[in-house]
């Protein structure tokens, strides 16, 4: 059976077995002895490289949509004992400055999947990484992200700078310096978090006080220029750190992509899940969107963005119909030609 895997089984066996039989037989295990000496060095395929779906889901919930989001995962402990503390003490924060529709009023924020809200998408991705940063497993880094070793500034850097984690407020000016100088969108800010958490999750380390401001800058350099169609370059976030250097984000940006395996890919799926995962989030910590009344001019606002996104979506399908159209002409023009041969 060359290398596949079988054993003789009577009829009167279980069908239970007959069934483990078939599944072996379908998954053959391939040996040294089946790989010619003629193809030199055996290349394994991807897809037998990829983990099976559900172990992949679990793995990397920066690939799988299906999987929950490090940040919310690691944010839950918090939000529990908040509750409880809340429960014990008879408070209910939040509740009575929050604004509810009613029959003659609608409150809606201005953030959508498509256009969220900058200022809040930042604050709720800094909050993310702050709670990274502080119900972090262990402290395992790589020296490229070490921030002793490759400082930002030529301020000293403190000796217990691996020490004390980093305030909410600390992360979310950092992340708000660069968006702000660079003019980067809120859908980079999202993008990002999808990139730091593949990073921890391929890299198998940690963001923690030593490296959490390389980390984000790498997160950050890299969608936008994946996200945005008018890429900031390396110089100009020189030009807003000023004291660090081209050739060390250039050395940095290697080896974040490196750790990556190349995969810069973010489907759709995984920026909404990202997107309502981070709602959540500011939901849980009483960091809301802003509210405001649905007024005439801003239903028609929201009416004319939902008519962008249609169309936008309309062309992009038109655009893969013709991409699918030129490809089924071009397998008929190699046929006939196989014919015609």
């Amino acid at each position: 059976m060359g290398g596949s895997v079988s054993c003789c089984i009577s009829p009167g066996e279980s069908p239970k077995v007959h069934r483990r039989e078939v599944e072996l037989e379908e998954c053959p295990i391939t040996t040294t002895e089946d790989v010619s000496e003629d193809t030199g060095t055996y290349l394994q395929h991807i897809s037998d490289r990829e983990l099976p779906d559900e172990l992949a889901q679990e793995a990397n919930p920066s690939d799988h949509p299906r999987a929950s989001t490090l940040f919310l995962n690691k944010s839950q402990t918090d939000v529990r004992e908040k509750r409880k503390s809340n429960y014990l003490n008879h408070m209910s924060p939040g509740l009575l400055t929050k604004k509810y529709s009613s029959c003659s009023t609608i409150f809606l924020d201005d953030s959508t999947v498509s256009q969220p809200n900058l200022k809040s998408t930042i604050k709720c991705v800094a909050l993310a990484i702050y709670y990274h940063i502080k119900n972090r497993d262990s402290n395992r880094s790589l020296d490229i992200f070490d921030e002793k070793k490759h400082p930002l500034t030529r301020e000293k850097v403190p000796d217990d700078y691996s020490v004390v984690d980093p305030e909410h407020k600390l992360i979310y000016r950092f992340i708000r310096t660069l968006f702000s100088s660079a003019q980067l969108t809120a859908e980079c800010a999202i993008v990002t978090l999808v990139y730091l958490e593949r990073l921890l999750t391929y890299a198998e380390m940690d963001i923690c006080p030593c490296n959490w401001k390389r980390i984000v800058l790498g997160a950050i350099l890299l969608a936008s220029k994946v996200w945005d169609d008018q890429a900031v370059w390396n110089v100009d976030y020189c030009q807003i750190l000023k004291d660090i250097t081209v050739e060390d984000m250039n050395e940095m940006e290697r080896h974040f992509l490196e750790l990556l395996q190349f995969n810069i890919n973010v489907p759709a799926s995984v920026y909404a899940k990202y997107y309502f995962d981070l709602r959540s989030l500011a939901d849980d910590n009483n960091l809301g969107f802003p509210l405001e009344p649905l007024s005439n001019k801003r239903a028609q606002k929201l009416e004319a963005i939902s008519r962008l996104c249609e169309d936008k979506y309309k062309d992009l399908s038109k655009a893969a119909m013709r991409r699918s159209i030129s490809a089924d002409n071009l397998v008929g023009i190699k046929n006939s030609q196989a014919v015609l041969s």
